[in-house]
Formats: structure tokens, C-alpha cells, sequence
């Protein structure tokens, strides 16, 4: 297979680097030259400046790896050229062009990934197993907290640059951060309304840096994200309350533990021997190879994408217009 790479951020290194390390040696990025990154690792890659030189090579599929409001402009015309694609989150920073995405890769032919790498977190599988068994009786509400130092991510760039940081790429901590909103859609269901609140005071960004979601599911889970670019040391919980117990997972340990009430005890599974934050990126890549050969499904779906979207939409509505947002796909 032919890859194309879109965008040399530090995920579009990511990707490139999986790729390689994955055995793939037919690869070719399109960028634009705006990264901030060093061009020594890719000097025996083939590049190209525009998305039209670079569909010209015919690659099989796309990584959409550039700021989020440019997806949809390489992800296009690349459906249309019949590309199987892998597209990082959140598939857009509005609605306006996904009707065009779909009918491009209806008429393409291309398969989709939404880049969701939270997915393959075998702590999540965990917690999902424990659901679907009903580990905890009736689930009551779900709360995660997710709070990361912008200025500390990228340490070779200023972080007021950087497209988490610019609403024009399609910016802010709920765009930027809006794994939780689409795992805990996969664990506990759809969503029926969305209340928020927003700020950029700790930063003075031009974009949020602070948000809390109040989310009710269909099912009456009640759910509450907070996201931020301030917290120091980092943190990203999950915990979920049910009838007969609670469930926790923790990012930075990756251990997951229940606690039944039969028991009165904590029951905990640490994440498997050689577990770091890349094999969530190696595990994807290797799933979206076999879905771009017709070889698996995908585990996140375009639709998943656009719910993932119309809920961080429904978080900028409710926290501009100080209401509740019913929320209906």
C-alpha cells in the first residue's frame, strides 16, 4: 500500500514513524512547511506542497494529521481519488463540508478510521468489559477530569502558535481534548442534552482553556467532563457510580479497578507488560492497515466522528448561549 501523511506535527511524525516501524516503506507527506519541527527525520521522504501533487502519486490511503479546520480540505478530494483514510480527532471544528466528506466517500469507495486512539486503551476495554457485564449493577453517573499545562507539550515551539491555541485551526481544550466525549458515548450511549461553561482565563487565549460539561445520557446516566490547559502535574480520571459499585481508571498509572459492594473490596487490573501511550497509536495504525485492505471494520466509525463533533458543537452552543442543549444525532 501507498501512504499519504497530511500535516508534520508532532501526530503526523507519530504516524510516520508507526508507519516505518510497521514494515510500510511506501510513504510520501504533504505538508506546507509550517511545522516547527526539524526536517533531519525526513529527509529520504518523498514530500509535496500541494494536496493535488500529492493524490497525483495515487497513494491507497490518507493520515489527516494537519490542524483540525484544514481536514476537511485534504480529506475531500482525497475520498473522491478513492483513499481509505485515517483521521485524527475531531474530524472537523464545524459542520459545514462533512455532507461532503460522506458523499465523496460513498463515491470513492474509501474506508474510515476516526482517530479516537482512546479506543485501544486497554484500561477502557477493561472498563467496557465491566459494563457489559454489569460489574457495578446500574450505572449512575460517569465524571472525568482531564487537565494538561499547554505551554508544556511542545517544548520546540510557543504554545500561543500552536493550532491548540488558534481558533482559525480550529483550537481550544474541548476540541483539543474531546477524547471523553466521544468514550464515554461508546461506553454508556447516546447523549440527550448538553449543559457547559467556558474560559480562557488562565491563559487569555483567544480560545477556551477551561470547560465544564454536564452531560445526560439517554439512558439517565448523568455524566460531568472538566477539561483544562492549566493543571500541573497533569491528571486524566474517569470514574464511574453504579447501583452495586464504582469503577475507576487512571491514565498516568493505566491501572483500572472496581470496587463491588458483594465484595466490599477493590478488585485491580494493571495494564499489560511493555503498555506505554504509543502502542494505543500502533494498535490503531495496524487496525486502520487491515480496514483500508477490507480485512476488519472500523472500531471508530465516521458516524462516531460526527457525534463526537455535534457534541463539542453542543458544548460551544450551551456555554455561549448559558442554556441547555437537547442533543439529537
Amino acid at each position: 500500500m501507498k501512504f499519504l501523511i497530511a500535516g508534520y506535527g508532532s501526530i503526523g511524525r507519530r504516524h510516520l514513524n508507526n508507519l516505518l516501524a510497521l514494515g510500510e516503506k511506501d510513504v510520501l507527506l504533504y505538508r506546507t512547511h509550517r511545522s516547527t519541527l526539524s526536517v533531519d527525520e525526513i529527509k529520504d521522504i518523498p514530500v509535496e506542497t500541494t494536496i493535488e501533487a500529492a493524490l497525483a502519486h495515487k497513494p491507497d490511503a490518507l493520515v489527516v494529521a494537519n490542524p483540525t479546520a484544514l481536514h476537511l480540505d485534504v480529506a475531500i478530494p482525497a475520498a473522491e481519488a478513492g483513499c481509505s483514510m485515517l483521521m485524527e480527532k475531531p474530524i472537523s471544528h464545524q459542520m459545514d463540508g462533512i455532507d461532503r466528506l460522506q458523499k465523496a466517500l460513498k463515491s470513492g469507495d474509501g474506508r474510515f478510521v476516526t482517530g479516537f486512539q482512546f479506543r485501544f486503551n486497554p484500561g477502557l476495554r477493561q472498563v467496557e468489559h465491566w459494563l457489559q457485564e454489569k460489574k457495578i449493577g446500574t450505572v449512575v453517573s460517569a465524571h472525568v477530569r482531564w487537565g494538561e499545562y499547554l505551554p508544556g507539550w511542545h517544548p520546540w515551539e510557543d504554545y500561543r502558535n500552536s493550532y491548540s491555541s488558534r481558533a482559525d485551526l480550529g483550537g481550544g481544550v474541548v476540541n483539543t481534548l474531546s477524547h471523553p466525549l466521544d468514550y464515554l458515548h461508546w461506553l454508556l450511549g447516546s447523549v440527550e442534552s448538553i449543559n457547559a461553561t467556558t474560559s480562557n482565563h488562565g491563559l487569555q487565549l483567544e480560545v477556551e482553556d477551561t470547560a465544564d460539561i454536564e452531560l445526560r445520557f439517554a439512558s439517565g446516566v448523568l455524566g460531568n467532563v472538566h477539561l483544562d490547559y492549566m493543571q500541573q502535574p497533569g491528571e486524566h480520571t474517569l470514574k464511574i457510580v453504579g447501583s452495586e459499585g464504582t469503577i475507576l481508571w487512571d491514565n498516568a498509572t493505566t491501572v483500572t479497578k472496581v470496587y463491588t459492594a458483594s465484595n466490599g473490596a477493590w478488585e485491580e487490573v494493571p495494564p499489560p507488560t511493555g503498555f506505554g501511550r504509543n502502542v494505543m497509536f500502533m494498535d490503531e495504525m495496524r487496525h486502520f492497515i487491515a480496514v483500508a485492505k477490507g480485512e476488519a471494520s472500523p472500531l471508530c466509525t465516521l458516524e462516531d466522528g460526527i457525534t463526537a463533533l455535534q457534541m463539542a458543537q453542543a458544548v460551544y452552543k450551551a456555554a455561549q448561549d448559558g442554556c441547555l442543549v437537547k442533543f439529537n444525532r
